[in-house]
Protein backbone atom coordinates (compact mmCIF):
# COMPACT_ATOMS: atom_id res chain seq x y z
CA UNK A 1 0.00 0.00 0.00
CA UNK A 2 1.33 3.40 -0.92
CA UNK A 3 0.13 6.96 0.89
CA UNK A 4 -1.40 9.10 -1.16
CA UNK A 5 -0.42 12.52 -2.18
CA UNK A 6 -2.78 14.25 -0.69
CA UNK A 7 -2.19 12.75 2.68
CA UNK A 8 1.88 13.49 1.47
CA UNK A 9 1.03 17.05 1.49
CA UNK A 10 -0.29 16.20 5.19
CA UNK A 11 2.80 14.42 6.61
CA UNK A 12 5.05 17.37 4.46
CA UNK A 13 4.12 20.03 6.83
CA UNK A 14 5.54 20.43 10.68
CA UNK A 15 3.81 20.33 13.72
CA UNK A 16 4.60 20.76 17.21
CA UNK A 17 7.76 18.75 18.45
CA UNK A 18 7.59 15.54 19.70
CA UNK A 19 3.82 15.34 19.73
CA UNK A 20 0.67 13.42 18.69
CA UNK A 21 -1.92 14.28 16.04
CA UNK A 22 -5.03 13.70 15.34
CA UNK A 23 -6.38 14.41 11.95
CA UNK A 24 -9.32 13.36 9.34
CA UNK A 25 -8.68 12.81 5.68
CA UNK A 26 -11.65 11.99 3.44
CA UNK A 27 -12.49 8.53 5.08
CA UNK A 28 -9.29 7.91 6.89
CA UNK A 29 -8.74 8.99 10.20
CA UNK A 30 -4.65 9.66 10.62
CA UNK A 31 -2.59 9.81 13.67
CA UNK A 32 0.94 10.73 13.58
CA UNK A 33 3.72 11.45 16.11
CA UNK A 34 6.16 13.64 15.12
CA UNK A 35 9.67 14.14 16.25
CA UNK A 36 12.02 16.48 17.75
CA UNK A 37 11.90 19.20 14.74
CA UNK A 38 7.74 18.63 14.22
CA UNK A 39 8.45 16.39 11.49
CA UNK A 40 5.86 13.19 10.99
CA UNK A 41 7.79 10.18 11.82
CA UNK A 42 5.30 7.55 12.40
CA UNK A 43 1.69 7.28 11.13
CA UNK A 44 -1.19 5.26 11.67
CA UNK A 45 -3.80 4.85 9.00
CA UNK A 46 -7.44 3.84 9.12
CA UNK A 47 -10.54 4.15 10.89
CA UNK A 48 -10.73 5.00 14.82
CA UNK A 49 -12.19 2.29 17.13
CA UNK A 50 -14.31 2.89 20.07
CA UNK A 51 -11.50 2.63 22.32
CA UNK A 52 -9.72 5.10 20.59
CA UNK A 53 -6.94 3.21 18.53
CA UNK A 54 -6.55 2.88 14.54
CA UNK A 55 -7.44 -0.16 12.61
CA UNK A 56 -5.87 -0.11 9.20
CA UNK A 57 -2.29 0.09 8.48
CA UNK A 58 1.30 1.21 9.87
CA UNK A 59 4.04 3.58 8.06
CA UNK A 60 7.38 4.56 9.13
CA UNK A 61 9.30 7.53 7.99
CA UNK A 62 13.23 7.12 7.62
CA UNK A 63 14.77 10.68 7.49
CA UNK A 64 18.62 11.07 7.03
CA UNK A 65 20.47 14.26 6.93
CA UNK A 66 24.47 14.78 6.16
CA UNK A 67 26.46 17.04 8.48
CA UNK A 68 25.58 20.05 7.24
CA UNK A 69 21.89 19.23 7.71
CA UNK A 70 21.06 19.05 4.17
CA UNK A 71 17.92 16.42 3.52
CA UNK A 72 19.90 13.08 1.95
CA UNK A 73 16.84 10.47 2.34
CA UNK A 74 12.88 10.99 2.86
CA UNK A 75 10.88 7.99 2.47
CA UNK A 76 7.58 6.26 4.25
CA UNK A 77 8.06 2.63 4.53
CA UNK A 78 4.90 0.40 5.09
CA UNK A 79 5.51 -1.59 8.33
CA UNK A 80 1.91 -3.73 8.13
CA UNK A 81 -1.45 -3.85 9.87
CA UNK A 82 -1.98 -1.59 12.87
CA UNK A 83 -4.53 -2.83 15.56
Amino acid sequence: MKIGEQILKILNKNYEASSKIHTRYQQYDLVFKTDEKGRPILLFLGRLDEKGNIKGERFARRLKEDTSGNMIKDHWEHKGKAT
